[in-house]
């Protein structure tokens, strides 16, 4: 029975981050949702920074799970590469609280927001250097700083995805995988 309400409180406090942003959700809206009273909150959470954190903890855990299950033996390490990024990227814009929070962020700046924000890159920062460590440990590219090479390949990918379509048409998954591999791995020059 704790389980559920437990459950229900994240759930709606996962609601009303993804409606109202950190900053506006309330512990009597979380309640009020969930359907219980505010003192049984706090009986599971000590407040509403816990509660956040708890909820973004397992969206953060999500997003390496989806990043993951797109990689396959068979694929070469920038198809990989290419299919991890773009999932988590895409796992960002398709959830309505990493959405709220991308505004609150921007709009707002509110603190908390902010260093999830980071959190939420780091974990793809760092799953990507892991990717080119592996991979260069495996001889399948040069070696490389692999944290430099990390923040390049997510920054061109966050620049192809997001930032492009402020003034363009949104570039599909073909033409994004086509840029990275013109730019980053075979390079500009002619042979």
């Amino acid at each position: 029975m704790s389980t559920d309400r437990r459950q229900a409180i994240l759930d709606a406090a996962t609601k009303s981050f993804s409606l109202f942003g950190y900053k506006a959700t309330t512990m009597n809206q979380v309640a009020k949702l969930a359907n219980v009273g505010k003192g049984t909150i706090y009986t599971f959470f000590k407040n509403k920074e816990e509660l956040f954190d708890e909820i973004i903890s397992k969206l953060i855990a999500d997003m390496e799970i989806a990043a993951n299950n797109v990689i396959r033996p068979t694929n070469t390490f920038q198809e990989n590469v290419h299919l991890s990024l773009y999932e988590m990227l895409e796992f960002r814009i398709e959830h309505q609280l990493t959405i709220k929070l991308f505004q609150e962020e921007r709009d707002i700046g509110t603190p908390i927001v902010q260093e999830v924000m980071q959190k939420m890159e780091n974990t793809i920062l760092n799953i990507i250097e892991q990717k080119i460590t592996r991979a260069i440990e495996k001889g399948e590219i040069r070696q490389c700083d692999s944290e430099l090479t990390a923040f390049v390949l997510v920054k061109l990918y966050i620049a192809l995805i997001f930032d492009w379509e402020k003034n363009h048409e949104p570039l599909d998954k073909e033409t994004i995988a086509n840029l990275f591999d013109l730019y980053l791995i075979k390079g500009l020059a002619v042979d």
